[in-house]
């Protein structure tokens, strides 16, 4: 028996189809709740390459739900996308995988869809910021997406083409201004299994050219309340929308020159970017006089001051874990970070 045998028997996708999903490139936006399980049946599947891009390392509280990661990478404090790329090469050697240990920012994603040819996006985010930019990007670059999202015990996911479908835009007509989040009503790891689950079902059959099966509705289901639906949106494309219509305009990928603060999912934690993208840690370790550090690697360097625990990525990015607040979380950066 071979390793895909199972999977080539089901007649759908057969040696064919599986010849195919060794050809593509797929890009996993967010290595967390949803972004995990999905890369592990990617990998598992046979995916030629998948790249993974998440801003956050491994944290306890992450076990619960995302399946890539064990209590050995909090202990040793790994970025996500590189805690996964191990993972999934010690699942299946034979597929190639690009981890990188910073944010999906409007630069970032424009240089790799650029450079690199992606078959699939898939959104494995928190939050509807990045969710816009990369419907936008998406359809500047000509590549389908798979929208996820899943909070308490329900799930959502919708396939997303260019000049096919309605996009994101066309759906929700911008960002929403409120709703539920982990923070607020928590998250069962069976309803990010299944949003994963039905992300991926969607993209095999994409990959493989076996586009009459795919759903081409919004697919929901809530495990705690064994309720369901699929709603076709098709009617719901703009020609007016500024993603995807006749003369799109891509809002969403306008660069911020301003330094941006997001208080993070469930995490007690906000995370500010600055406009510059790199920082040298061992520098700035020689410089904390007054502070505890309790973590420094090649990623990241973790330091305590009173009240607070700050992290610093390579990137550029830092944590300021301990409070929510934005305002607050500014205060305390500007004390260590000019």
């Amino acid at each position: 028996m071979t390793r895909y045998s199972r999977q080539e028997r089901f007649i759908p996708i057969g040696e064919q189809g599986q010849a195919k999903l060794a050809t593509k490139h797929v890009l996993i936006v967010g290595a967390g709740a949803l972004g995990a399980p999905t890369a592990d049946l990617l990998a598992r599947a046979g995916i030629g390459k998948i790249s993974i891009i998440d801003r956050d390392f491994v944290d306890l509280s992450n076990l619960q739900r995302q399946t890539l990661y064990t209590e050995r990478d909090v202990v040793k404090r790994l970025p996500k996308a590189s805690a996964a790329k191990q993972r999934l090469l010690a699942v299946n050697a034979d597929v190639q995988v690009a981890a990188y240990d910073q944010e999906a920012t409007v630069h970032f994603l424009e240089q790799l869809l650029t450079t690199e040819t992606i078959d699939l996006i898939f959104d494995g985010t928190d939050n509807f910021d990045t969710r816009f930019i990369i419907n936008d990007i998406a359809h500047k670059h000509q590549v389908p997406w798979i929208y996820g999202a899943c909070v308490g015990a329900s799930s959502l996911s919708l396939f997303i083409e260019p000049n096919q479908t309605p996009c994101l835009h066309c759906i929700m007509g911008g960002l929403p201004t409120s709703g539920p989040t982990c923070d607020t009503v928590g998250i069962l790891a069976s309803a990010s299994q299944i949003t994963a689950a039905m992300q991926v079902a969607e993209a095999l059959k994409y990959l493989t050219d076996n586009k009459e099966a795919m759903r081409g509705t919004v697919f929901s289901l809530d495990v705690w309340q064994n309720t369901f639906s699929s709603m076709d949106v098709a009617s719901l494309k703009k020609d007016d929308c500024p993603t995807c219509g006749t003369s799109p305009s891509y809002p969403f990928l306008q660069q911020d020159a301003t330094t941006r603060f997001a208080s993070l999912c469930g995490r007690d934690t906000v995370q500010i970017r600055p406009t510059y993208t790199t920082r040298d840690l061992t520098t700035l370790a020689n410089k904390l006089t007054d502070a505890s550090i309790t973590h420094h690697n090649e990623f990241l360097l973790t330091f305590k001051v009173t009240g607070y625990t700050l992290t610093a990525f390579r990137d550029g990015r830092v944590f300021v874990h301990g409070t929510a607040d934005v305002t607050e979380a500014k205060k305390i950066y500007y004390q260590y970070f000019a």
